[in-house]
């Protein structure tokens, strides 16, 4: 018997000009507005249960202040902690999302700026309430059904082996040293499509790659908000949430682009090629995937929905003593903003800038960390929530889970804890698992914990 209701909602969260943008490792501010930043809601009910799906256009949000969020959700919507699911698109053309207005790139201490980001973070804090509770009060008599799209050449591996065996992360395009990927990408787009009773369709579509297609100063939701934009224009009576994937090791970037590949795309200071264009490119290619089985989905019953936040425990991944010192010479001339006095460049100082910081702050412990991984179950489909930026694997991984008919792995879910790579990674070294804060086995315990949390809400 099918008991399911669905609301959907979606607010503005477009900040003021001039806060930080976070996303890399120098300072950007905003100096414009390419497209409008969204909290996107979908609520869930099936009987006496409820929950409420958020997906922003964001960066990240860091654990303490995801927590504050969902304090306050929790206390204007009456659900609790178990039954609140917080997705960030991780685009990094987005501002500072932290109740004390740092980010990763602030290293001033321009009071004014930081004034601006803990202004906007209690506005967040609030739209974050309005779109929850606007969901809930459109929640309709509603039927689901799922299917698998295919979104091919937007997403690419962006581990390589170089020709001296060293390993790299974004070599940049044609690199004449570039060996081989490491890795396969997964070009599947998952696809929930929810026929509501007198009211507009709410599709969810799922799929993993890096938003950091655009690049520069302006704000974006890049790609996830292009997506969006085009399915919405393209079909009527529809309105789509969008939850990134396993996409810890993928980006946009083709090595080995030819003809009209690099079309509206520019070399970016990290060897990067980026462009809006582009972002408008892989969003049509999304819109596309979903279109392909738009109109043939498996329609199945709901009369059961589940969830739930696990916390488990993992090791931290502190430095070796004797690297220390360097570490701390490198941070240093970072913070006083002298990048030019270290030996690197392009992607591979980003890599030594965040191992530097990665030992740096792990130095004197902690010697563990606790996170949050979250099941939802919705009849016999699942969706399991990452607090960070998994490899694709743990993607596969989950995927592959026994039981259900469609699993969709989601990161940056209930906090960030930055990048899970995969075990073999850490000997083959580049920027993922130099700047990981975690030993090396985390990730594959993660799709392990995934896995047990969704056999417990079955």
């Amino acid at each position: 018997m099918n008991t399911l209701q669905v609301g959907f909602s979606r607010v503005n969260i477009t900040p003021p000009l001039e806060i930080d943008i976070v996303g890399y490792y120098h300072a950007r501010y905003a100096s414009g507005i390419l497209d409008e930043l969204e909290i996107n809601a979908l609520a869930l009910a099936a009987g006496e249960d409820k929950v409420i799906l958020l997906s922003a256009d964001l960066c990240y949000i860091s654990k303490g202040p995801q927590m504050q969020i969902c304090e306050h959700l929790q206390k204007v919507t009456g659900l609790g902690k178990d039954q609140i699911f917080i997705h960030t698109t991780h685009t990094h053309t987005s501002p500072v999302a932290n109740a004390n207005g740092r980010g990763l790139s602030v290293f001033s201490n321009d009071d004014q700026k930081v004034a601006l980001a803990r202004e906007y973070f209690q506005i967040l804090q609030r739209k974050f309430a309005d779109a929850a509770l606007l969901a809930l009060n459109d929640l309709k008599p509603a039927r689901m059904g799922w299917a698998v799209g295919n979104a091919p050449n937007i997403a690419f591996v962006r581990r390589f082996r170089m020709k001296d065996g060293s390993v790299r992360t974004n070599p940049g395009v044609g690199n004449p040293e570039i060996l081989h990927p490491i890795g396969d990408v997964d070009e599947r787009v998952n696809v929930l499509r929810f026929d509501r009773e007198n009211a507009e369709t709410i599709v969810l579509a799922n799929f993993g790659c890096h938003p950091d297609v655009v690049g520069g100063d302006l704000i974006s939701g890049d790609w996830p908000a292009l997506y969006r934009h085009r399915l919405e224009k393209a079909m009527d009576n529809v309105k789509t949430i969008f939850f990134n994937g396993a996409e810890g090791d993928v980006n946009h970037v083709n090595v080995n682009a030819k003809d009209g590949d690099m079309n509206d795309m520019f070399h970016d200071f990290d060897d990067v090629a980026r462009g809006y264009g582009h972002a408008r490119h892989m969003g049509n290619v999304i819109a596309g995937a979903v279109m392909q089985v738009y109109d043939k989905v498996n329609y199945v019953d709901v009369d059961k929905l589940h969830s739930r936040v696990k916390t488990v425990t993992v090791p931290a991944n502190k430095g070796n003593p004797e690297d220390l010192p360097l570490a701390h010479k490198y941070n240093d001339l970072h913070k006083a903003g002298k990048d030019s006095e270290i030996p690197f460049k392009g992607m591979q100082l980003t890599t030594v800038l965040a191992q530097s910081a990665r030992m740096v702050r792990l130095e004197n412990g902690p010697e563990s960390f606790q996170m949050d991984v979250t099941g939802v179950v919705i009849g016999d489909v699942a969706i399991v929530g990452i607090p960070g930026e998994p490899f694709n694997r743990v993607g596969i991984g989950l995927k592959e889970a026994p039981g259900w008919k469609l699993v969709l792995p989601c990161c940056n879910v209930n906090g960030d804890a930055g990048y899970f790579p995969m075990q073999d990674s850490y000997d083959e070294g580049g920027y993922e698992a130099c700047s990981c804060n975690y030993k090396a086995g985390t990730a594959e315990q993660l799709v392990a914990e995934g896995i047990t949390l969704l056999n417990s809400l079955r």
